[in-house]
Parts: structure tokens; sequence; C-alpha cells
């Protein structure tokens, strides 16, 4: 059974299906030949696909969020890459969980807050800095686990906080 890979090309509903035979393989469109890919240089690829040549430049690749940002001849395309079993993760809704909104930032370890880099009110994405906190002579960048708004900020800017000590609440 070939392994699949979805494509969803700037947020449109349907993904394109990448599948290939062995994991040596090239991916290749359901039912067509694999392409042919060369790479040109650092981020360029010169890509033949039905007798039709493109020139494709990867501007961003951010595998945490599984998306690559590519130019296309002049147009540029955001494509977000799932396997199978991410896929049926969120056809089924399991994957929900995963993005429920985290409640209360608390501390990771014993240290010191130098510097808290949002206010009450603000809105913060996933990975976001929060504050900064020193702690065995490191300063550490302390980043949002979620989506949220700063509902209270907990502790205060040069105050030492212990492990587990509540740092922020969000709604």
């Amino acid at each position: 059974m070939p392994a699949k890979l979805y494509a969803t090309v700037n947020s449109v509903a349907d993904p394109l299906v990448l599948e290939r035979s062995v994991p040596s393989a090239p991916w290749s469109f359901t039912g067509e030949e694999a392409p042919d890919l060369v790479r040109t240089g650092p981020g360029m690829y010169s890509v033949v696909r039905k007798g039709r040549s493109f020139k494709v430049l990867v501007l961003k690749h951010d595998r945490e969020a599984g998306t690559v940002r590519l130019r296309i001849g002049a147009h540029c395309h955001t494509v977000r890459l799932e396997g199978e079993r991410s896929r049926l993760m969120e056809v089924l809704g399991i994957d929900k969980g995963a993005r429920a909104v985290v409640r209360e930032l608390k501390a990771p370890m014993p240290g010191l807050v130098l510097k808290m880099l949002v206010k009450e009110g603000d809105a913060v994405k996933k990975n976001d800095p929060l504050l900064v906190l020193e702690a065995m002579k490191m300063e550490n960048v302390i980043k949002s686990a979620g989506d949220a708004i700063v509902k209270k900020i907990h502790a205060e800017e040069r105050s030492a906080v212990e492990k587990g000590q509540l740092l922020l609440s969000f709604e």
C-alpha cells in the first residue's frame, strides 16, 4: 500500500494527494508519473511535470507548523503538508485537544523574572515570547504554548519565582 501525503495549497479545502510506493521513491500525484526534480541552488529547484518546466524557490520552511512557502514562477503559495496519521486525526477531531487554550503559565524552574514581554490584555499566538526568566545564570525566553489573551500577570519584573509558581493567567 503506498504512503500518502496531503498538500493543502493556500488553504484550499481539498488537499492534493501525493503518494509513493516505497520510502526511497519520489512523491508523485495520485495516478501520475513522478515529476523530474533537480536542485539548482540553495532553496531553488527545477521541476518538470507533464512536459512543463517550473522554477521553484523555497521562501520559508516552518517545520513546527508543517508549512512551506514557495514561489513558483511569479506566484507565491503556502503549502501545508500532512501525513496520513495527522490527516486522520484531524478528520476524526482527535487533534482538537492539542489546540486547547492554555489557561495558566507556571514557572518551569526557579529563577528571576528579568523582563515581562507582555501586558494584561495582550493577544498572544503560539510561540510568542512572554517573558525572560534567568535561571542558573542563563536567560530563558518563555514562549506561549497556544493562542490566548493575557488576563493577569502574577509575577513582577526583577522578582524571584519558584518552580510551579503562577506567572500569567490567560483567557
